[in-house]
């Protein structure tokens, strides 16, 4: 059961405070997601103002991808057991100078460091908030309401980054994208004891499983190291498949280890949960579409169309702001008719606007070749995005919130960077001919028919992971018979 703070409501009462709490989480939430996006903008600026090379600029965001998606399981271990409120204004605290010295930094290895950093502060926050959502509101109808507002507030963040981005780098300067963060956090840090109930694993060793947490953290960074260097290095290079051998090699140790474990990391039920597995797989493919396609769009937004990175920006604000209406709309369909239907039905959207997108030609407008695609593709990751993320945490139990949020993050960032590291190279692949422009667009085109297979593979996986979920059958002495599958849907009706 979770340990409170003196004066603080027992769990099973609702906190009066939630829905306050959750604006809270959310502009953490929302401050991570505008920090990554705008940074992408801001490339550019940071290149020239910093001397970065060609190919060394890419790690502004490559370091905060590595640490951010290889410690957020061990981020979400040590919020359940040291405390998700004492670790999450840490994590904010922690976001907040990084953030201070990548807008100080002096010299391009500075900036990357800090971006380390801020990663590493990032993989604390982001499994802290969820699992704090997750002992804050009960499973069901008002669960799914919060979880939606959560993956709204990283629309928001996509969405004014767009908009802000582009004119605070050409007014103020690049140094401002990181400031921007700095008083945000000290609003969070100052709120967080007034709206955060604090909540623990009560456990009765406190171990961290450092056996544990060392080889699925290796895993992971050896795994987004590969994806991020396999453009320039090649699929097949010895580098990439030495690391994801490596990657494989550490991840079956770490399911060896935890299976003769005490106090594992992950408990083995969880990835033995249908609900749990398939969810976050979904999640991972869905994230691998959704950044492999804003990738190749803004690429060929600014290369072939020639667009300013505000201009794009603008145009491009019409995905995320469709993605949080779809976010809303998912999480009453979840409810009504169950995560596969939702998750299936979002993941065809994504698809489609992927397909749209494929046909792209080499002399396109904005309204003609890029706003159909972007319009179909937003709702579909809004709802894909709120139904495998209530499948991948809904079931698990308190003592485990903090790591199953961790997995459900990592699954999206690691597929981010998985996705963006095969559209580029089928980019690069498919780019041939005399005529840059034209080289350019069939590389693009080749990128989105990627997304699109890509897609397909969600939804076989939503299929057959998210299925039918089973009503309880019975009563025990203490009441209801209940299964993961069973708590994994409260409110689903008989019909799948």
């Amino acid at each position: 059961m979770a340990a409170t703070t003196p004066g603080a409501m027992p769990a099973t009462t609702p906190d009066p405070r939630r829905w306050r709490a959750l604006a809270l989480l959310c502009v953490a939430g929302f401050m991570v997601i505008l920090d990554s996006q705008i940074v992408v903008l801001a490339l550019p600026s940071i290149a020239d103002g910093l001397g970065f090379t060609a190919g060394g600029a890419q790690w502004v965001m490559s370091a905060y991808l590595l640490s951010f998606g290889g410690l957020l399981l061990l981020g979400g271990r040590i919020a359940d057991l040291l405390g998700r409120r004492r670790v999450f204004m840490t994590g904010t605290l922690l976001f907040g100078l990084s953030s201070l010295l990548c807008g100080f930094a002096w010299t391009a290895g500075v900036l990357v460091a800090a971006r380390a950093v801020q990663g590493v502060s990032a993989a604390v926050m982001a499994p802290t908030a969820l699992s704090i959502l997750l002992n804050t509101f009960e499973e069901g109808s008002e669960r799914n309401k919060a979880l939606a507002l959560w993956s709204g507030s990283g629309g928001f963040g996509a969405t004014a980054a767009l908009l802000i981005g582009g004119p605070l780098t050409d007014v103020l300067g690049w140094e401002w994208v990181f400031f921007l963060n700095v008083p945000v956090a000290l609003v969070l840090i100052a709120l967080s004891p007034v709206l955060l109930r604090e909540s623990r694993t009560e456990a009765r060793t406190r171990s961290y499983d450092p056996a544990g947490a060392l080889t699925i953290t290796a895993a992971l960074l050896a795994c987004v190291y590969a994806v991020v260097e396999a453009p320039r290095a090649g699929w097949l290079s010895a580098q990439t498949v030495g690391l994801l051998a490596a990657a494989a090699a550490l991840a079956l140790l770490f399911v060896r280890i935890e299976a003769r474990s005490k106090a594992p990391l992950v408990p083995p039920r969880l990835l033995r949960a249908r609900s749990v597995s398939g969810g976050n797989v979904v999640v991972f493919l869905l994230g691998s579409c959704a950044f492999g396609m804003s990738y190749t769009v803004s690429q060929y937004g600014q290369g072939v169309l020639g667009y300013s990175p505000l201009r794009f920006g603008l145009y491009n604000v019409v995905m995320p702001a469709t993605a949080v209406i779809g976010s809303y709309i998912g999480q009453a369909l979840v409810t009504r008719v169950g995560p596969r239907r939702v998750a299936v039905g979002g993941l065809t959207l994504v698809g489609v606007g992927s397909l749209l997108l494929a046909g792209v030609p080499v002399d396109g407008g904005f309204v003609p070749d890029l706003f159909p695609g972007l319009l179909v593709f937003g709702p579909g990751l809004g709802a894909c995005a709120v139904a495998g993320s209530i499948a991948a945490l809904t079931g698990v139990g308190e003592r485990e919130s903090g790591v199953a949020s961790g997995i459900n993050t990592a699954a999206f960032q690691i597929g981010g960077a998985f996705g963006v590291a095969v559209v580029s190279s089928v980019a690069v692949s498919y780019t041939s001919g005399a005529d840059r422009l034209a080289a350019l667009t069939q590389g693009y085109q080749a990128a989105f028919v990627a997304c699109v297979i890509l897609a397909v593979a969600g939804m076989a996986v939503a299929v057959v992971l998210l299925g039918r979920l089973r009503r309880p059958t019975g009563h025990g002495p203490g009441g209801p018979r209940e299964t993961v599958a069973t708590r994994a849907a409260p409110s689903r009706p008989a019909s799948s």
